[in-house]
């Protein structure tokens, strides 16, 4: 019984999803105008290029042998998603959340970039850093970054990501998914480029 709600915690909370869901909060805490059909067609795009292309991509990845799993067990089944997350990420800021029109979330897509650029060079090394505590973690940091941006209280959303945080790494650990180094560094690698970037628009 466990061990399917951990496993249903990890799929849940899946790396793929962070990105959508920052845009999602700061769409419905952001202070500024923003056309409703504007919001919508950006919205469908990012669903489009984070969800939908990359299980996409998966499955091809499957089919040619070159993952097992969505898991990602070994360090070398990892390169090339992250590879391929990188253009998609960089497809995103080129073409759908530009410095010139949502400045925050273009640095946020920018620290996702650089955190999945570490991700797969530590793949590379044949260390295996937690994906999904470098998303969530990621995305906490940019949650904080914008209460203050914005003067907003967000106390609850806070407390609710830090407990959601504290079950990802426990069902990681349980899982035997990862070690405490690969979920610490993982967090690391999340949290760190969004704090650094958040001079670039605070």
């Amino acid at each position: 019984m466990m061990d399917r709600v951990l496993r249903s915690i990890s799929f849940i909370f899946h790396p793929l999803i962070m990105p959508l869901l920052g845009v999602l909060f700061y769409f419905s805490k952001s202070p500024r105008f923003i056309p409703k059909e504007i919001v919508q067609a950006k919205l469908i795009s990012l669903f489009i290029l984070t969800l939908v292309l990359p299980i996409l991509l998966y499955f091809l990845l499957k089919t040619l042998n070159k993952v097992q799993s969505i898991h990602l067990k070994s360090t070398n089944e990892r390169i090339f998603p992250l590879a391929l997350n990188c253009v998609i990420v960089l497809i995103i800021l080129q073409r759908i959340i530009t410095a010139s029109q949502i400045i925050e979330l273009y640095y946020f897509f920018v620290g996702v970039l650089i955190s999945t650029m570490a991700c797969l060079m530590l793949a590379v090394f044949k260390f295996k850093a937690s994906i999904h505590m470098i998303s969530i973690s990621g995305l906490f940091m940019f949650f904080i970054n914008l209460s203050i941006h914005f003067s907003i209280n967000i106390l609850g959303t806070l407390v609710l990501m830090s407990i959601i945080m504290g079950a990802v790494a426990t069902s990681r650990l349980h899982l035997k998914a990862h070690t405490y180094t690969e979920l610490l560094t993982g967090v690391f690698i999340g949290t760190i480029p969004q704090l650094i970037l958040v001079t670039y628009w605070l």
